[in-house]
């Protein structure tokens, strides 16, 4: 009477599993894909030159940033993100880059070298913190990693209130620095809110308020090309 190898349902059953998470994975690309190429065209109105406020939509590559204007007549986030929260403190700047995402990617892991596995996991499947990462800026320049949105006044104070209701205030209303962090001389990171994972992503949220602004958007994307297919 032939014998059962002892280990073929252990092997069996690492090969299915094996299998369902490439399976998942291919399942989670191909839509990405597909929803990303779908475009949300927002309801844009063209403002009045005395009235356009610019603001920049900005990738490293991988996280994108949305960069709007330190002050204006609507808005003035030195009120609440200050010059003094960065190295350099350099009040020259005249923009300020928002993006959201998880605390332990933001904090522990400043290139991808240093990733850890459980960093990783933590962030896909809803179990870390999130944080705000604010970088001051000079006016970007544009070209293929940077482009440039006009809105009108109503379109850009939805804006700003979709970045404010992201942060994780103290007390006295005011944004939590978490100090000691930063990646140079001209960025600091805040607490935020949510929770980042597998389908809210820092370039989910970025394409979020791209149509809160009544701007191109991806109809959904957890990747940065997705939203610059659209521009």
């Amino acid at each position: 009477m032939k014998k059962t190898n002892p280990l073929y349902p252990v092997a069996a059953a690492v090969a299915y599993t094996g299998a369902g998470i490439i399976g998942l994975v291919a399942l989670y690309v191909a839509a990405s894909l597909v929803l990303s190429a779908v475009p949300v065209a927002g309801e844009k109105a063209t403002p009045a030159p005395s009235e356009a406020v610019e603001v920049y939509l900005l990738s490293n590559g991988v996280h994108t940033d949305l960069v709007l204007p330190v002050r204006n007549v609507q808005q003035d986030w030195t009120r609440s993100i200050a010059y003094a929260d960065t190295p350099a403190n350099d009040t020259s700047q005249e923009f300020v880059g928002f993006g959201w995402g998880d605390r332990g990617f933001y904090l522990d892991t400043p290139t991808w070298a240093e990733l850890k596995l459980s960093t990783g996991l933590e962030a896909m499947f809803w179990m870390g913190t999130t944080a705000m990462h604010t970088t001051f800026h000079h006016r970007p320049e544009v070209g293929p990693k940077c482009v440039l949105l006009t809105l009108t006044p109503a379109e850009y104070a939805r804006l700003v209130r979709f970045i404010e209701t992201k942060f994780d205030l103290d007390a006295q209303g005011r944004p939590q620095q978490i100090k000691g962090h930063s990646y140079g001389q001209n960025d600091a990171f805040y607490v935020a809110n949510g929770t980042y994972n597998l389908f809210d992503t820092c370039n989910s949220w970025t394409n979020r308020g791209l149509k809160t602004a009544g701007q191109r958007a991806a109809l959904w994307t957890p990747f940065d090309f997705g939203m610059f297919w659209h521009y």
